[in-house]
Protein backbone atom coordinates (compact mmCIF):
# COMPACT_ATOMS: atom_id res chain seq x y z
CA UNK A 1 0.00 0.00 0.00
CA UNK A 2 1.54 3.40 -1.30
CA UNK A 3 1.67 6.33 1.73
CA UNK A 4 -0.38 9.29 -0.55
CA UNK A 5 -0.94 12.79 1.16
CA UNK A 6 -3.94 12.11 3.89
CA UNK A 7 -1.55 9.62 5.91
CA UNK A 8 0.92 12.41 6.01
CA UNK A 9 -1.27 15.00 7.24
CA UNK A 10 -2.50 12.18 10.03
CA UNK A 11 0.36 11.68 11.58
CA UNK A 12 1.60 15.45 11.28
CA UNK A 13 -2.08 16.07 13.02
CA UNK A 14 -1.48 13.54 15.98
CA UNK A 15 1.69 14.70 16.53
CA UNK A 16 0.67 18.54 17.36
CA UNK A 17 -1.80 16.84 20.04
CA UNK A 18 -0.65 17.42 23.59
CA UNK A 19 -0.43 14.36 26.16
CA UNK A 20 -3.74 14.58 27.91
CA UNK A 21 -3.32 15.63 31.84
CA UNK A 22 -1.07 18.26 30.77
CA UNK A 23 -3.58 20.23 28.95
CA UNK A 24 -6.25 20.83 31.48
CA UNK A 25 -7.30 24.69 30.81
CA UNK A 26 -5.33 25.98 27.68
CA UNK A 27 -8.52 25.84 25.73
CA UNK A 28 -10.69 28.26 27.97
CA UNK A 29 -9.16 31.86 28.48
CA UNK A 30 -12.73 33.40 29.02
CA UNK A 31 -13.48 35.38 32.04
CA UNK A 32 -16.69 33.26 31.79
CA UNK A 33 -14.71 30.09 33.37
CA UNK A 34 -14.09 32.02 36.73
CA UNK A 35 -17.66 31.10 38.02
CA UNK A 36 -18.89 27.73 39.32
CA UNK A 37 -17.00 24.57 38.22
CA UNK A 38 -15.73 26.36 34.71
CA UNK A 39 -16.74 26.55 31.23
CA UNK A 40 -18.81 23.30 29.55
CA UNK A 41 -16.54 21.62 27.01
CA UNK A 42 -17.88 19.96 24.20
CA UNK A 43 -17.37 16.44 24.07
CA UNK A 44 -18.54 15.30 20.78
CA UNK A 45 -15.94 13.90 18.67
CA UNK A 46 -14.39 14.98 15.13
CA UNK A 47 -16.51 13.83 12.86
CA UNK A 48 -20.03 15.00 14.93
CA UNK A 49 -18.34 18.56 15.91
CA UNK A 50 -18.77 19.42 12.43
CA UNK A 51 -22.05 19.02 12.26
CA UNK A 52 -23.32 21.37 15.27
CA UNK A 53 -22.55 18.45 17.85
CA UNK A 54 -25.54 16.05 17.37
CA UNK A 55 -25.14 13.04 19.12
CA UNK A 56 -28.17 11.33 20.14
CA UNK A 57 -29.57 9.44 17.21
CA UNK A 58 -25.89 9.18 15.15
CA UNK A 59 -24.84 5.07 15.25
CA UNK A 60 -22.42 3.96 13.27
CA UNK A 61 -20.28 0.64 14.38
CA UNK A 62 -17.19 2.41 12.20
CA UNK A 63 -16.96 5.58 14.89
CA UNK A 64 -17.20 6.55 18.60
CA UNK A 65 -19.81 8.53 19.73
CA UNK A 66 -19.29 8.60 24.15
CA UNK A 67 -22.60 10.96 24.17
CA UNK A 68 -25.19 8.41 23.80
CA UNK A 69 -23.19 5.07 24.92
CA UNK A 70 -26.58 2.57 23.68
CA UNK A 71 -24.25 3.69 20.04
CA UNK A 72 -21.30 1.03 21.09
CA UNK A 73 -23.59 -1.78 20.34
CA UNK A 74 -23.39 -0.91 16.55
CA UNK A 75 -19.41 -1.37 16.72
CA UNK A 76 -18.15 -3.36 14.20
CA UNK A 77 -16.75 -6.68 15.13
CA UNK A 78 -13.35 -6.62 12.71
CA UNK A 79 -11.58 -3.38 14.37
CA UNK A 80 -10.21 -1.60 16.59
CA UNK A 81 -11.84 2.14 16.79
CA UNK A 82 -9.41 5.01 18.51
CA UNK A 83 -10.33 8.34 18.32
CA UNK A 84 -8.03 11.28 19.35
CA UNK A 85 -8.75 15.63 18.64
CA UNK A 86 -7.51 19.01 19.47
CA UNK A 87 -8.10 22.38 18.71
CA UNK A 88 -5.97 25.44 17.98
CA UNK A 89 -8.46 28.54 19.15
CA UNK A 90 -8.07 32.51 18.63
CA UNK A 91 -10.74 34.61 20.89
CA UNK A 92 -11.84 38.24 20.65
CA UNK A 93 -13.40 40.26 23.30
CA UNK A 94 -15.62 43.23 23.50
CA UNK A 95 -17.08 45.17 26.23
CA UNK A 96 -17.69 49.09 25.55
CA UNK A 97 -14.89 50.39 23.58
CA UNK A 98 -12.59 47.61 24.57
CA UNK A 99 -10.99 44.86 22.34
CA UNK A 100 -8.63 42.14 23.65
CA UNK A 101 -7.66 38.63 21.64
CA UNK A 102 -6.17 35.56 22.49
CA UNK A 103 -4.70 32.16 20.88
CA UNK A 104 -5.00 28.98 22.52
CA UNK A 105 -4.87 25.42 22.30
CA UNK A 106 -6.69 22.22 23.80
CA UNK A 107 -6.80 18.38 23.53
CA UNK A 108 -10.31 18.02 23.32
CA UNK A 109 -10.40 14.30 23.81
CA UNK A 110 -8.84 10.76 23.62
CA UNK A 111 -11.15 7.13 23.50
CA UNK A 112 -11.60 3.97 21.83
CA UNK A 113 -14.00 1.26 21.32
CA UNK A 114 -14.20 -2.33 20.40
CA UNK A 115 -16.92 -5.44 19.94
CA UNK A 116 -16.73 -7.65 23.07
CA UNK A 117 -20.12 -9.58 21.91
CA UNK A 118 -22.42 -9.72 19.45
CA UNK A 119 -24.49 -6.74 20.13
CA UNK A 120 -22.17 -5.43 22.91
CA UNK A 121 -19.58 -3.05 22.35
CA UNK A 122 -17.57 -1.03 24.97
CA UNK A 123 -15.90 2.31 24.81
CA UNK A 124 -13.65 3.93 27.07
CA UNK A 125 -11.85 7.39 27.15
CA UNK A 126 -11.07 10.65 28.28
CA UNK A 127 -12.43 13.94 28.00
CA UNK A 128 -12.16 17.55 29.63
CA UNK A 129 -15.45 17.90 31.47
CA UNK A 130 -14.78 21.48 32.51
CA UNK A 131 -11.89 23.63 32.06
CA UNK A 132 -10.79 27.27 33.55
CA UNK A 133 -8.70 29.75 32.34
CA UNK A 134 -8.69 33.22 32.48
CA UNK A 135 -6.71 36.76 33.47
CA UNK A 136 -7.87 39.76 33.00
CA UNK A 137 -8.20 43.24 35.07
CA UNK A 138 -10.93 46.00 35.39
CA UNK A 139 -10.56 49.63 36.88
CA UNK A 140 -13.29 51.60 38.52
CA UNK A 141 -13.79 54.84 39.85
CA UNK A 142 -14.54 55.20 42.96
CA UNK A 143 -14.66 58.73 44.23
CA UNK A 144 -12.99 62.39 44.36
CA UNK A 145 -10.79 62.82 47.58
CA UNK A 146 -12.10 66.09 49.28
CA UNK A 147 -8.85 65.72 51.65
CA UNK A 148 -6.17 65.15 48.93
CA UNK A 149 -7.95 66.33 45.62
CA UNK A 150 -7.42 62.97 43.70
CA UNK A 151 -9.20 60.89 41.47
CA UNK A 152 -9.36 57.67 43.14
CA UNK A 153 -9.76 54.74 40.99
CA UNK A 154 -10.39 50.88 42.25
CA UNK A 155 -8.40 47.64 39.96
CA UNK A 156 -9.79 44.73 40.19
CA UNK A 157 -6.88 42.20 38.98
CA UNK A 158 -8.83 38.44 37.94
CA UNK A 159 -6.97 35.58 37.07
CA UNK A 160 -7.54 31.72 37.50
CA UNK A 161 -6.87 27.89 36.34
CA UNK A 162 -8.46 24.65 36.57
CA UNK A 163 -11.11 22.45 35.55
CA UNK A 164 -12.48 19.59 35.77
CA UNK A 165 -11.52 16.36 33.86
CA UNK A 166 -13.12 12.99 33.25
CA UNK A 167 -12.69 9.48 32.60
CA UNK A 168 -15.15 6.47 31.36
CA UNK A 169 -15.82 3.27 30.50
CA UNK A 170 -19.34 2.40 28.86
CA UNK A 171 -21.02 -0.76 27.33
CA UNK A 172 -23.51 -0.74 24.78
CA UNK A 173 -26.09 -3.27 23.94
CA UNK A 174 -28.89 -4.75 21.59
CA UNK A 175 -30.74 -5.88 23.86
CA UNK A 176 -33.89 -6.96 21.15
CA UNK A 177 -34.16 -6.18 17.66
CA UNK A 178 -33.40 -2.82 16.88
CA UNK A 179 -33.76 -1.32 20.50
CA UNK A 180 -30.47 -1.08 22.22
CA UNK A 181 -29.18 0.77 25.73
CA UNK A 182 -26.13 1.65 27.02
CA UNK A 183 -24.61 3.64 30.33
CA UNK A 184 -21.03 5.64 30.62
CA UNK A 185 -19.56 5.59 34.18
CA UNK A 186 -17.01 8.22 34.77
CA UNK A 187 -14.67 9.66 37.43
CA UNK A 188 -14.50 13.08 37.42
CA UNK A 189 -11.46 15.21 39.22
CA UNK A 190 -9.67 18.10 39.00
CA UNK A 191 -9.29 21.41 41.44
CA UNK A 192 -10.46 24.80 41.17
CA UNK A 193 -8.23 28.12 41.48
CA UNK A 194 -9.45 31.47 41.50
CA UNK A 195 -8.14 34.76 42.37
CA UNK A 196 -9.36 38.36 42.64
CA UNK A 197 -6.89 41.23 43.64
CA UNK A 198 -8.18 44.53 44.92
CA UNK A 199 -5.93 47.73 44.89
CA UNK A 200 -6.46 51.81 44.69
CA UNK A 201 -4.75 54.23 42.82
CA UNK A 202 -4.91 58.07 43.43
CA UNK A 203 -4.42 60.17 39.90
CA UNK A 204 -3.46 56.73 38.56
CA UNK A 205 -0.34 55.88 41.23
CA UNK A 206 -0.97 53.09 44.09
CA UNK A 207 -1.42 54.42 47.19
CA UNK A 208 -0.85 51.87 50.07
CA UNK A 209 -1.38 53.97 52.92
CA UNK A 210 -4.67 55.63 52.04
CA UNK A 211 -6.36 52.24 50.71
CA UNK A 212 -5.95 48.99 51.46
CA UNK A 213 -5.25 46.01 48.81
CA UNK A 214 -7.08 42.95 49.45
CA UNK A 215 -6.70 39.43 47.83
CA UNK A 216 -9.04 36.74 47.70
CA UNK A 217 -8.13 33.20 46.80
CA UNK A 218 -11.00 30.67 46.36
CA UNK A 219 -9.08 26.85 45.44
CA UNK A 220 -11.04 23.39 45.88
CA UNK A 221 -10.02 19.96 45.19
CA UNK A 222 -12.78 17.85 43.78
CA UNK A 223 -13.63 13.99 42.99
CA UNK A 224 -16.90 12.23 42.00
CA UNK A 225 -18.84 9.88 40.07
CA UNK A 226 -21.10 10.60 36.51
CA UNK A 227 -22.98 8.30 35.58
CA UNK A 228 -25.33 8.37 31.86
CA UNK A 229 -27.60 6.35 30.91
CA UNK A 230 -28.50 6.38 26.89
CA UNK A 231 -31.13 4.02 24.43
CA UNK A 232 -31.47 4.16 20.84
CA UNK A 233 -34.11 2.81 18.75
CA UNK A 234 -33.85 2.15 14.81
CA UNK A 235 -36.78 2.55 12.42
CA UNK A 236 -36.14 1.07 8.88
CA UNK A 237 -38.27 2.78 6.57
CA UNK A 238 -37.31 1.18 3.50
CA UNK A 239 -34.34 0.22 2.01
CA UNK A 240 -32.70 3.31 1.66
CA UNK A 241 -34.30 5.12 4.78
CA UNK A 242 -33.32 4.87 8.47
CA UNK A 243 -34.47 6.71 11.55
CA UNK A 244 -32.46 5.97 14.53
CA UNK A 245 -34.46 8.09 17.41
CA UNK A 246 -31.98 8.49 20.56
CA UNK A 247 -32.33 9.69 24.53
CA UNK A 248 -29.80 9.98 27.02
CA UNK A 249 -30.38 11.33 30.96
CA UNK A 250 -27.47 12.22 33.17
CA UNK A 251 -27.95 11.67 37.01
CA UNK A 252 -26.72 14.85 39.26
CA UNK A 253 -25.61 15.18 42.52
CA UNK A 254 -23.15 16.36 45.22
CA UNK A 255 -19.75 16.47 44.54
CA UNK A 256 -17.21 15.24 46.87
CA UNK A 257 -14.65 17.71 48.08
CA UNK A 258 -14.59 20.71 49.89
CA UNK A 259 -14.15 24.91 48.56
CA UNK A 260 -12.10 27.31 50.59
CA UNK A 261 -11.99 30.56 50.84
CA UNK A 262 -8.89 33.50 52.13
CA UNK A 263 -9.24 36.86 51.89
CA UNK A 264 -5.35 38.68 53.00
CA UNK A 265 -5.74 42.61 53.65
CA UNK A 266 -2.66 44.74 53.00
CA UNK A 267 -2.18 44.68 56.83
CA UNK A 268 -1.64 40.63 56.70
CA UNK A 269 -5.21 40.62 58.84
CA UNK A 270 -6.86 37.05 57.20
CA UNK A 271 -10.26 35.50 56.77
CA UNK A 272 -10.58 31.75 56.16
CA UNK A 273 -13.80 29.66 55.54
CA UNK A 274 -14.42 26.21 54.21
CA UNK A 275 -17.71 25.12 52.35
CA UNK A 276 -17.92 21.07 52.42
CA UNK A 277 -19.43 19.49 49.46
CA UNK A 278 -20.02 23.06 47.83
CA UNK A 279 -20.32 22.18 44.13
CA UNK A 280 -22.82 19.79 42.06
CA UNK A 281 -23.68 18.59 38.85
CA UNK A 282 -26.62 18.81 37.15
CA UNK A 283 -29.49 16.18 36.12
CA UNK A 284 -29.00 16.07 32.01
CA UNK A 285 -32.02 15.00 29.89
CA UNK A 286 -31.22 14.86 25.89
CA UNK A 287 -33.52 13.54 23.24
CA UNK A 288 -32.59 13.45 19.36
CA UNK A 289 -33.27 12.05 16.00
CA UNK A 290 -30.99 11.02 12.97
CA UNK A 291 -32.04 10.15 9.35
CA UNK A 292 -29.79 8.15 7.47
CA UNK A 293 -30.63 8.31 3.34
CA UNK A 294 -28.70 5.59 1.31
CA UNK A 295 -25.64 5.68 3.58
CA UNK A 296 -25.03 9.25 1.74
CA UNK A 297 -26.88 11.47 3.67
CA UNK A 298 -27.58 12.06 7.25
CA UNK A 299 -29.42 14.62 9.06
CA UNK A 300 -29.65 15.03 12.55
CA UNK A 301 -30.65 16.98 15.68
CA UNK A 302 -30.94 16.90 19.40
CA UNK A 303 -32.75 19.07 22.21
CA UNK A 304 -30.98 18.78 25.54
CA UNK A 305 -31.94 20.06 29.52
CA UNK A 306 -29.18 20.68 32.14
CA UNK A 307 -31.17 21.68 35.44
CA UNK A 308 -28.39 24.00 36.63
CA UNK A 309 -30.96 25.85 38.47
CA UNK A 310 -31.25 23.02 41.38
CA UNK A 311 -27.66 22.82 41.51
CA UNK A 312 -25.57 24.35 44.54
CA UNK A 313 -22.20 26.13 44.24
CA UNK A 314 -20.50 28.62 47.10
CA UNK A 315 -21.25 31.82 47.75
CA UNK A 316 -19.33 34.49 49.69
CA UNK A 317 -22.08 36.49 51.81
CA UNK A 318 -21.69 39.31 54.56
CA UNK A 319 -18.86 40.92 52.94
CA UNK A 320 -17.78 44.29 54.67
CA UNK A 321 -18.86 43.67 58.32
CA UNK A 322 -17.34 42.02 61.13
CA UNK A 323 -15.18 39.20 60.29
CA UNK A 324 -16.58 36.89 62.33
CA UNK A 325 -19.92 36.94 60.16
CA UNK A 326 -18.09 36.61 56.98
CA UNK A 327 -20.11 33.09 55.80
CA UNK A 328 -18.97 30.93 52.29
CA UNK A 329 -21.39 28.59 51.95
CA UNK A 330 -23.69 26.44 49.32
CA UNK A 331 -26.27 27.31 47.73
CA UNK A 332 -28.56 28.15 44.64
CA UNK A 333 -28.71 30.68 43.00
CA UNK A 334 -26.10 30.84 40.75
CA UNK A 335 -26.90 28.95 38.01
CA UNK A 336 -30.15 28.84 35.79
CA UNK A 337 -30.95 25.59 33.39
CA UNK A 338 -29.54 25.00 30.26
CA UNK A 339 -31.30 24.48 26.72
CA UNK A 340 -29.31 23.43 24.01
CA UNK A 341 -30.63 22.75 20.67
CA UNK A 342 -28.16 20.93 17.98
CA UNK A 343 -28.17 20.37 14.18
CA UNK A 344 -26.49 19.38 11.91
CA UNK A 345 -25.54 17.26 8.34
CA UNK A 346 -22.80 14.72 6.56
CA UNK A 347 -22.73 14.02 2.87
CA UNK A 348 -20.57 11.47 1.55
CA UNK A 349 -20.90 10.80 -2.74
CA UNK A 350 -20.33 7.38 -2.38
CA UNK A 351 -18.90 5.97 0.93
CA UNK A 352 -17.55 2.81 -0.18
CA UNK A 353 -16.31 4.04 -4.20
CA UNK A 354 -12.97 3.34 -5.04
CA UNK A 355 -12.55 7.21 -6.13
CA UNK A 356 -10.61 9.00 -3.48
CA UNK A 357 -12.54 12.49 -3.73
CA UNK A 358 -15.90 10.42 -3.68
CA UNK A 359 -15.11 9.16 -0.40
CA UNK A 360 -14.63 12.62 1.10
CA UNK A 361 -17.32 13.64 4.22
CA UNK A 362 -18.67 16.89 4.11
CA UNK A 363 -20.38 18.27 7.38
CA UNK A 364 -22.35 21.14 8.51
CA UNK A 365 -24.33 22.55 11.52
CA UNK A 366 -25.56 24.98 13.80
CA UNK A 367 -26.02 24.83 18.05
CA UNK A 368 -27.57 27.68 20.05
CA UNK A 369 -27.54 27.29 24.11
CA UNK A 370 -29.33 29.35 26.55
CA UNK A 371 -27.48 30.72 29.30
CA UNK A 372 -26.86 28.83 32.85
CA UNK A 373 -24.60 31.15 34.63
CA UNK A 374 -25.47 34.27 36.37
CA UNK A 375 -23.12 37.08 36.63
CA UNK A 376 -23.35 39.52 39.47
CA UNK A 377 -26.98 38.91 39.57
CA UNK A 378 -27.32 39.48 35.37
CA UNK A 379 -28.11 36.51 33.15
CA UNK A 380 -24.62 35.23 31.37
CA UNK A 381 -23.81 34.61 27.76
CA UNK A 382 -26.27 32.93 25.63
CA UNK A 383 -24.13 30.95 22.76
CA UNK A 384 -24.82 30.47 18.92
CA UNK A 385 -22.08 28.36 16.65
CA UNK A 386 -21.88 27.24 13.24
CA UNK A 387 -19.53 24.78 12.11
CA UNK A 388 -18.11 22.85 9.34
CA UNK A 389 -15.65 20.44 7.96
CA UNK A 390 -14.09 17.22 6.36
CA UNK A 391 -13.44 13.43 6.62
CA UNK A 392 -10.55 12.44 4.78
CA UNK A 393 -9.60 9.33 4.20
CA UNK A 394 -6.00 8.80 4.94
CA UNK A 395 -6.08 5.72 2.60
CA UNK A 396 -6.64 5.36 -0.60
CA UNK A 397 -8.03 1.75 0.06
CA UNK A 398 -11.97 1.87 -1.03
CA UNK A 399 -12.48 -0.12 1.61
CA UNK A 400 -10.37 2.13 4.30
CA UNK A 401 -12.33 3.67 7.20
CA UNK A 402 -9.57 5.38 8.74
CA UNK A 403 -10.63 9.27 8.81
CA UNK A 404 -8.69 12.82 9.48
CA UNK A 405 -11.22 14.97 10.51
CA UNK A 406 -10.74 18.82 9.90
CA UNK A 407 -13.32 20.91 11.09
CA UNK A 408 -13.76 24.72 11.94
CA UNK A 409 -16.04 26.32 14.07
CA UNK A 410 -17.37 29.60 15.39
CA UNK A 411 -19.16 30.40 18.94
CA UNK A 412 -20.32 33.63 20.07
CA UNK A 413 -21.17 33.90 23.44
CA UNK A 414 -23.27 37.28 24.11
CA UNK A 415 -24.58 38.09 27.12
CA UNK A 416 -27.69 40.26 27.92
CA UNK A 417 -26.12 43.14 29.68
CA UNK A 418 -23.73 45.87 27.68
CA UNK A 419 -21.43 45.83 30.20
CA UNK A 420 -20.71 42.15 30.13
CA UNK A 421 -17.72 40.72 27.72
CA UNK A 422 -19.02 39.57 24.57
CA UNK A 423 -16.42 36.77 23.50
CA UNK A 424 -16.55 35.62 19.73
CA UNK A 425 -14.34 32.37 19.22
CA UNK A 426 -12.68 31.00 16.31
CA UNK A 427 -11.74 27.50 16.43
CA UNK A 428 -9.72 24.53 13.74
CA UNK A 429 -10.70 21.06 15.23
CA UNK A 430 -7.95 18.27 14.48
CA UNK A 431 -9.28 14.81 15.17
CA UNK A 432 -8.06 11.28 14.03
CA UNK A 433 -10.36 8.08 13.71
CA UNK A 434 -8.12 4.89 13.39
CA UNK A 435 -10.59 2.47 12.32
CA UNK A 436 -8.63 -0.52 10.56
CA UNK A 437 -9.36 -4.57 10.21
CA UNK A 438 -6.81 -5.71 13.14
CA UNK A 439 -9.89 -8.45 13.94
CA UNK A 440 -10.28 -9.78 10.49
CA UNK A 441 -9.21 -13.42 9.36
CA UNK A 442 -6.51 -13.58 6.80
CA UNK A 443 -7.52 -15.55 3.50
CA UNK A 444 -4.73 -17.28 1.13
CA UNK A 445 -5.44 -18.85 -1.66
Amino acid sequence: MKLRYPLLLAIAAVSLIPFPLSAQTDGSNSSYSRFGLGLQNDQSQGYNRSMGGVAQGLRDGSRVNMLNPASYSATDSLTFIFDVGMGLQRSLYAVGGSHQSANNTSFDYVNAAFRVLPGLGMSMGFVPYTSIGYNFSQDHFVMKDDLSNQTVTQNLSYYGNGGLHQAYIGAGWNIWKDLSIGANLSYLWGDINNTVFQSFAENGTTNSSSYSSLTTAYSAELSSWKLDLGAQYQLHLNKKNDLTIGATIGLGHRIGGDAGMMRISQSGDTIQRTSNKAFEIPMTYSLGAAWQHDEKLTVAADLTLEQWGNCVAPRLSNVGTDASSTTYKSATGAYSDRYRFNAGAEYVPARFDRSYLHRINYRAGIYYATPNLKVNGLEGPRELGLTAGLGLPISNRWNGRSILNIGVQWTQRKPSSSALITENIFRINIGLTFNEGWFAKWKFQ
